[in-house]
C-alpha cells in the first residue's frame, strides 16, 4: 500500500487526470476478462479430460494383463494341487489296506490261542469232573473211617470204665486236678524263679544307682519340734511380758495365734504353735519387745508388724537360696515365696525345704544316670511338696493342693504327675515321676532323716500283723526290724511249698495296696513239717 504523500501516488493521480477513463470502457474490460477466464477454464479442462482418458486406457490395460497373468498362475496351482491330492489319496489307502491285512493277522492268531485255551479248558474241566470223583470216594471213605473210629473209641471208654471202676466224668475230673496241680507247681516254680532273677538285677541297678546318688548328695538332719524357748534376762521380765490384767500376752497371741507358756522355768518363756512361722514371729517380736523394755499393747503391735516383714523377707530369701542352690529356673514368683514358706516346715522332724532341695540334687543325679531330662527331674523334685507350704491353712492332703497350685502356676503336666504320683497314690506313668518317687524314699531313709512316735509306730506294726492272719493258712505272723519285715509262719497241712510263692506275693500286693510305708517291707513266708515219736 502507498502513503498518500508517496511520489508514485503523486504520479499515478497526475495519470488519471490526464487519461480520463469513461464507464462503458470499464465495462467492456471487465466482460473481456471474464471471457477470457471461461475460455482458459474450458481449454484446460479438454486437455485433462485427454489426459486421464489416455491413463484410464493405459490402466486397464495393465489389469487385462494382471487378471490374464493371475488365471494362469490359478490354473497352474489347481492343477498341481489335484495332483498333490491324488497322490496323498493314494498313499492313505495303501497305508489303510496294509494296516488292515496286518490286523487280519493278528485277529486270526487270537482266534488260534482262544481255540487252544478253549481246547485246554476242556481238558481241564475233565480232569475235575475225575478229581471230584476221586474225592468223593475218598470222602465216603473218611466218613466211613471216622464212624469206625467213634465205634472204637466208645468201646475203649467203656472198657476203660470197667477196668478203672470210673465214669468219663470221673476221669475228666481227675485229669483236670492233676493237670490244675503241675500247672500250679509248674508256675510257682516259674514265678519264683522269675522274681529271683528280677529282683537279683534290678537290686544291682538300683543299689549301683542309689549308691552313687548318696554318694553325690549328703546332708544333715536336725530334728525340731513344736515349741520355741526366749531366754529372758531376768524373772521380773515374765510380769512385764504378761502386763497388767494380762493385756500385753493377750495382745502378743492373739496378733501372733501362739500360746505362751510362763511357767517356774527360770528366765525362760515357752512359745507353743504347730505353725513355724507364727511361732518364728512370735519369737522375733518378743526378743525385740525384751532388748526395747516398753512392753505395751501398741509397741506390741509395732513389733509383730515388724516381725512379720521380717519373716516374710527370709522366706523370700530362703525361696531365691532353694532356686540358686538347685540351679532350677524360671518358676512362678510365688511358688519361690511358697518354698520359702517350706523353711519354717517340718514333716516327721525334718525340714521340708531342706528335704526338698535334697529330693532334687537326688532326682538330678539319677536322672543322669537315666538318661532323662535332668532339669525337669530337679525340678520336679524341689516342687513335689510344695503344698506343705499351705497345707495347715488350706482343706486337702499336701499332694492335692501340690497338684492344684502347679497347674494354677502353669507348671509342666509332667512335674504335675510326678507330685501326683510321688507317694503313690496315683500309679506312675512317666519315668520321671519314679525318679522323684525313688528320691524322696532315699531322703526320707537318711537315719535320724525323720521320727514316729511310739503310739503310730506300734499301731502300723499291729496291722501288718493283722493284714498278714486274715489270710488262709496262716497260723501266725511276726513284725520285725522295725516293720522292714514281716514272718509268716503257716500251717503245712493247708499250704503247700507251691501255696508258699503265691501266698507271699498275695501279701505282697495287700500290703502294697492298704498300707503307707517308706522303703519296702519283705515277707518271709515258712512252712515246717515236724515228725514227732515217742521212744517207750
Amino acid at each position: 500500500m502507498y502513503m498518500l504523500n508517496s511520489p508514485n501516488f503523486q504520479i499515478q493521480k497526475n495519470i488519471r487526470r490526464l487519461i480520463p477513463i469513461t464507464t462503458t470502457e470499464i465495462i467492456i474490460l471487465v466482460v473481456a476478462v471474464v471471457i477470457s477466464v471461461v475460455v482458459g477454464f474450458f481449454v484446460g479442462m479438454t486437455y485433462r479430460k485427454k489426459i486421464g482418458e489416455a491413463a484410464i486406457g493405459s490402466a486397464e490395460e495393465k489389469a487385462r494383463t494382471i487378471i490374464n497373468d493371475a488365471i494362469k498362475t490359478a490354473e497352474t496351482k489347481s492343477k498341481e494341487s489335484l495332483l498333490e491330492a491324488k497322490e496323498e489319496i493314494h498313499r492313505n489307502r495303501a497305508e489303510a489296506e496294509r494296516e488292515i491285512r496286518d490286523r487280519r493277522g493278528e485277529l486270526q492268531k487270537m482266534e488260534k490261542r482262544l481255540v487252544q485255551k478253549e481246547e485246554m479248558l476242556d481238558k481241564r474241566e475233565a480232569s475235575f469232573v475225575t478229581k471230584e470223583e476221586n474225592l468223593d470216594r475218598q470222602m465216603k471213605k473218611a466218613e466211613a473211617l471216622e464212624a469206625e473210629k467213634k465205634e472204637i473209641i466208645e468201646q475203649q471208654r467203656k472198657m476203660l470204665e470197667q477196668i478203672s471202676s470210673m465214669t468219663a466224668d470221673q476221669a475228666r475230673a481227675y485229669l483236670l486236678e492233676s493237670l490244675q496241680n503241675d500247672l500250679k507247681h509248674e508256675s510257682a516254680a516259674m514265678i519264683k524263679d522269675m522274681e529271683a532273677r528280677t529282683k537279683e538285677e534290678a537290686e544291682m541297678q538300683a543299689r549301683e544307682l542309689i549308691s552313687r546318688a548318696i554318694q553325690k548328695c549328703a546332708s544333715d538332719h536336725v530334728s525340731e519340734s513344736t515349741v520355741s524357748s526366749v531366754t529372758l534376762p531376768n524373772d521380773e521380765m515374765k510380769g512385764r511380758i504378761i502386763g497388767r490384767e494380762g493385756r500385753n500376752i493377750r495382745t502378743l497371741e492373739n496378733l501372733t495365734g501362739v500360746d505362751l507358756i510362763i511357767d517356774d522355768t527360770p528366765e525362760t518363756i515357752v512359745l507353743s504353735s504347730f505353725d513355724m512361722v507364727r511361732r518364728e514371729i512370735a519369737r522375733i517380736a518378743l526378743e525385740r519387745l525384751i532388748q526395747d523394755g516398753r512392753i505395751h499393747p501398741t509397741r506390741v503391735g509395732d513389733m509383730v508388724e515388724k516381725a512379720r516383714k521380717e519373716v516374710d523377707q527370709v522366706i523370700k530369701k530362703e525361696g531365691e537360696r532353694a532356686i540358686f542352690e538347685t540351679n532350677v529356673h524360671g518358676i512362678h514368683p510365688e511358688l519361690v515365696k511358697l518354698l520359702g514358706r517350706l523353711h519354717y516346715r517340718t514333716s516327721f522332724g525334718q525340714n521340708v525345704l531342706n528335704h526338698s532341695i535334697e529330693v532334687a540334687h537326688l532326682s538330678g543325679i539319677l536322672a543322669g544316670e537315666l538318661k532323662v531330662d535332668i532339669n525337669a527331674a530337679k525340678r520336679a523334685g524341689l516342687l513335689h511338696d510344695i503344698g506343705k507350704s499351705v497345707d495347715q491353712e488350706t482343706e486337702g492332703s499336701h499332694i492335692s493342693i501340690g497338684v492344684d497350685l502347679a497347674r494354677k502356676y502353669k507348671e509342666n503336666e509332667n512335674i504335675v504327675h510326678a507330685i501326683e504320683a510321688h507317694h503313690g497314690d496315683v500309679e506312675a506313668k512317666t519315668v520321671l515321676a519314679a525318679i522323684v518317687q525313688a528320691a524322696d524314699a532315699i531322703s526320707a531313709a537318711h537315719p535320724g532323716a525323720r521320727r514316729e512316735d511310739i503310739e503310730n509306730y506300734i499301731k502300723r506294726l499291729e496291722k501288718l500283723e493283722s493284714l498278714a492272719n486274715d489270710f488262709k493258712g496262716v497260723e501266725r505272723t511276726y513284725a520285725i526290724q522295725a516293720g522292714r519285715e514281716i514272718r509268716v509262719m503257716v500251717r503245712p497241712e493247708d499250704i503247700s511249698d507251691d501255696d508258699m510263692v503265691i501266698l507271699a506275693r498275695d501279701i505282697a500286693k495287700r500290703i502294697e495296696s492298704e498300707l503307707e510305708y517308706p522303703g519296702q517291707i519283705k515277707v518271709h513266708v515258712i512252712r515246717e513239717n515236724r515228725a514227732i515219736e515217742y521212744a517207750k
